[in-house]
């Protein structure tokens, strides 16, 4: 399998993941100003797992753009990724009609923690097959928001046991942070070294 069948492949599940999210979204029983302000717990849990949906979306893209190939440990990586990934439209719907109570929130928590480290297994699995000197090493660096992220899903999910709603703004908070661009790897997608 090519570099492109993993991401045109990867870039399918992502778009039903989303397209389950949108359809799960519950129409306001009222056609009203107030019908519409019972539904934004609903429209906020979904902007945010969306935003984190398109996070791993754009990251996924550079990734395999500065890739040199992929074997079979690329391959299962990959799917380890979609398939937390796959359980957002659960964990994002469960939060929402639970009203955000404790256990959904911190399984919405668990989910981002075990994603991210989905992701950063997928990084070191491409690293290995390009090695430590290939482009995609070489453009990540150290990466802190890559090792940082999982402590900061990890906090959230323990704000949760005492304040769920505080631990929803911690993860709205670590998606902020994932909104700027890694200005390193756009630098070597757009030098031309990820072609």
């Amino acid at each position: 399998m090519t570099k492109n069948r993993l991401e045109a492949f990867s870039d399918g599940v992502l778009a039903i993941i989303i397209t389950i999210m949108v359809l799960e979204i519950r129409v306001p029983e009222e056609p009203t100003w107030h019908g519409l302000l019972t539904v934004l717990p609903t429209l906020f849990s979904y902007l945010l797992s969306f935003v984190y949906i398109g996070i791993y979306w754009n990251n996924h893209h550079h990734l395999l753009r500065l890739a040199s190939g992929v074997n079979g440990g690329i391959l299962w990586a990959n799917l380890h990724l979609l398939f937390w990934l796959s359980l957002f439209p659960f964990v994002t719907r469960w939060s929402d009609e639970s009203g955000f109570a404790e256990v959904p929130v911190m399984v919405y928590g668990i989910t981002l923690l075990l994603a991210a480290l989905a992701f950063y297994i997928l990084e070191r699995a491409l690293i290995r097959y390009q090695g430590a000197d290939g482009a995609l090493a070489t453009a990540l660096g150290r990466d802190w928001k890559g090792k940082g992220s999982p402590f900061i899903y990890l906090a959230g999910t323990l704000v949760a046991v005492v304040q769920p709603l505080a631990a929803m703004g911690v993860f709205a908070i670590a998606a902020l942070i994932w909104l700027v661009p890694d200005r390193r790897v756009e630098r070597f997608v757009g030098d031309g070294r990820g072609e």
